[in-house]
């Protein structure tokens, strides 16, 4: 109806048993597998000719008000259609003839119109699975949609039902909750359906520390909040940006509503990349993010403030330590850094990033910064300088691989290294020695 691509599955819906149907196709051989059955919900899963294909029995379903798992009893196609979320998903096309039928009389009407609105009352609908009013904001973001008065005032009144438990479960499990958000930010309207999940409540119910960003005014180089311009980032990002990217410009400044201070010399922020990083790995973990993920978006949040940190009067050795630290995330954090940019005053001291990218491939041109090690492993320093694992050979480590960045040793030069770390060494313990030492 929209002329948008289609997704890459299918749903079928029969009055009748959709599991029989399942079984039937698997052995007529139309099937590549035998199908996965979900008798309680009366639903089944299979793959023909590489497209994946859900088969699901007209059914009505009555919620246990304390969670979300339905009682199921077969039904028409018109009662199936009033159990779904939105009307505007409620539209049929028969594969024999394909007569397009609409059983609530509302859902061609209101795709023309952009609007979504629950083929039930509202309340009734989001009571059944709270869910579906991460899915409103969703559709209401990708599609440039509006969500009809009640069934927004709905989903205010109900937002607590998504930080609601029952004993120690939750009527929502982090998963589903996860899954929403991931759909929501992969696409290019991701803000629009962040502001309707603040609007609503629903973003205090399960990220807390975002909405804590509301109202945080920052420095005279910034013409937003931290919210705004967290949102105004996540614009600025190409579409392409991947899922880790974006969860990193929407998490950035998360450590920023802890850390702000105020004095005579301005609003500071002292600390915020550090904090956001711990703050964000408690919060994808809690989300049931993969420790993939986590660890990388951690990582981008604590390094996000590096890249800004350049300046022109940088040595090459600077350079090749920024290449280095920022290590695998560098292009990630780059563009992480024009999205803030983009976000931030037309008249803020911003880093020439252009600049940046000819230092970095000069440098990398002589020596591959990122691909630099000390030209000693411990072993070797251990019996260079005769002592045994610990901290100090790590210092040793550290002092040679600066060396190498600093361009005062070839990283192949192990001959150099030795009387570089020897003539190091002693001057340290010299230092330390004792004042009245003899």
């Amino acid at each position: 109806v929209l002329g948008l691509p289609a997704d890459d599955d299918l749903d079928l819906v029969v009055e009748g048993d959709a599991l029989e149907l399942a079984a039937l196709l698997h052995r007529a051989g139309i099937a590549s597998h035998r199908p996965v059955l979900y008798p309680r919900f009366r639903t089944a899963m299979l793959t023909v000719s590489g497209t994946r294909v859900e088969l699901a029995s007209a059914r009505a379903e009555t919620y246990d008000p304390a969670t979300r798992k339905p009682e199921v009893r077969p039904a028409t196609l018109r009662e199936d259609a009033l159990r779904r979320d939105f009307t505007i998903n409620t539209l049929l096309k028969r594969i024999h003839g394909g007569e397009m039928l609409d059983p609530t009389g509302l859902a061609l009407q209101d795709l023309q119109a952009g609007l979504i609105r629950t083929p039930l009352n509202p309340e009734e609908t989001f009571r059944d699975d709270p869910l579906r009013m991460l899915r409103a904001a969703r559709f209401a973001a990708r599609f440039g949609f509006t969500i009809e008065p009640r069934t927004f005032e709905a989903m205010k009144v109900l937002a607590y039902r998504l930080n609601l438990f029952v004993g120690d479960r939750p009527v929502v499990s982090a998963e589903r909750i996860r899954d929403e958000l991931e759909r929501m930010i992969v696409h290019p309207g991701a803000s629009r359906g962040l502001r309707i999940l603040m609007e609503a409540d629903l973003l205090a119910q399960f990220l807390p520390e975002l909405s804590a960003m509301k109202g945080v005014e920052q420095n005279a180089w910034h013409i937003h909040d931290v919210w705004d311009h967290t949102l105004a980032a996540l614009d600025a990002l190409p579409s392409d940006a991947p899922l880790i990217l974006r969860l990193g410009v929407l998490l950035h400044d998360v450590g920023k509503p802890v850390t702000r201070t105020e004095d005579e010399k301005g609003i500071h922020f002292f600390g915020h990349a550090a904090v956001g990083a711990e703050m964000t790995s408690e919060i994808l973990y809690r989300l049931r993010f993969s420790t993939d993920v986590i660890r990388a978006v951690s990582d981008l949040v604590r390094l996000h403030m590096r890249v800004g940190e350049y300046k022109p009067n940088w040595t090459d050795g600077a350079v090749r330590r920024l290449i280095r630290d920022t290590q695998p995330y560098l292009e990630m954090l780059i563009a992480l850094a024009r999205a803030d940019i983009a976000a931030m005053s037309p008249d803020a001291p911003v880093v020439d990033l252009d600049e940046l990218r000819k230092r970095m491939d000069h440098v990398n041109a002589q020596m591959d910064a990122a691909r630099i090690r000390s030209p000693l492993s411990g072993a070797e320093i251990m019996r260079i300088l005769d002592i045994r694992s610990g901290p100090e050979v790590g210092l040793a480590k550290q002092f040679l691989l600066n060396e190498v960045l600093d361009g005062r040793l070839d990283p192949g030069d192990a001959e150099s290294a030795t009387k570089a770390l020897t003539a190091w060494w002693n001057a340290r313990e010299a230092e330390q020695a004792p004042a009245n030492a003899l």
